[in-house]
């Protein structure tokens, strides 16, 4: 792609690190999909539910993403981009993680596992919009929609790699052990995953960044710096 004129990728779109952090913690974010396969196939071939019961289940989770995702964008609003999105990382990690305790007994980890699926919405609400604001608004402004695209794309293939790698981890540890530890190592690769998010976003996206009172203050240096002209 480096050497075409007209390349599908501009490479250059990641020296930003801004973008380079939205785009790469959005990949593993939606990586973190696999914990729905692994979760939701245990429930059911594990503990007896019905495929009903295991889609209520996991039911907390749209709900908070879609009730949290105004949130997210008052919150970027008010203290910028890096601290919501490192909130929503580790809320979300920690509701997989919770996921993971497969040794409860079947009320205690129905009950946990529920909780666990509205921290994963709740998480995922808070990251979408700062994660979104952030990758658009450092890319250069003649590269605005290939830098949506590929964003977007992170979406995809996050989400892909994770089910494809999670289901293989959980398939691999079926055939050799119980199904209760298999699910804790599908569960497990879904928390690396997370781990990974929050760790891109620490080391690439600035503190402050996104920030409203920023933004005011670069449109009204903009305007003065015209208006002396």
């Amino acid at each position: 792609e480096r050497n075409k004129h007209n390349a599908l990728l501009d490479f250059k779109l990641f020296r930003s690190k801004p973008y380079a952090g939205a785009a790469a913690s959005n990949f593993l974010l939606n990586a973190v999909a696999g914990t729905l396969i692994v979760a939701n196939t245990y429930a059911q071939v594990g503990r007896g539910f019905t495929a009903f019961q295991s889609g209520m289940l996991s039911l907390g989770y749209l709900v908070a993403v879609l009730a949290m995702i105004r949130v997210g964008e008052k919150i970027l609003q008010r203290v910028g981009a890096r601290k919501p999105m490192q909130w929503g990382a580790s809320i979300t990690t920690a509701g997989i993680a919770m996921m993971g305790l497969t040794f409860l007994p079947d009320l205690t980890y129905t009950v946990v596992v529920f909780v666990g699926f509205c921290l994963f919405g709740f998480g995922l609400g808070i990251y979408a919009t700062p994660s979104t604001d952030t990758s658009v608004s450092n890319a250069p402004s003649d590269k605005v929609g290939q830098a949506a695209g590929v964003y977007k794309m992170a979406s995809s293939l996050g989400g892909a790699f994770g089910v494809a790698i999670s289901a293989a981890v959980y398939g691999a540890f079926a055939e050799s052990t119980n199904l209760a530890a298999a699910a804790t190592a599908g569960i497990l690769v879904n928390v690396a995953f997370g781990l990974l998010a929050i760790l891109a976003i620490v080391t690439l996206i600035p503190k402050g960044i996104g920030r409203m009172e920023d933004e005011m203050e670069e449109t009204e240096m903009a305007v003065s710096e015209s208006y002396n002209q």
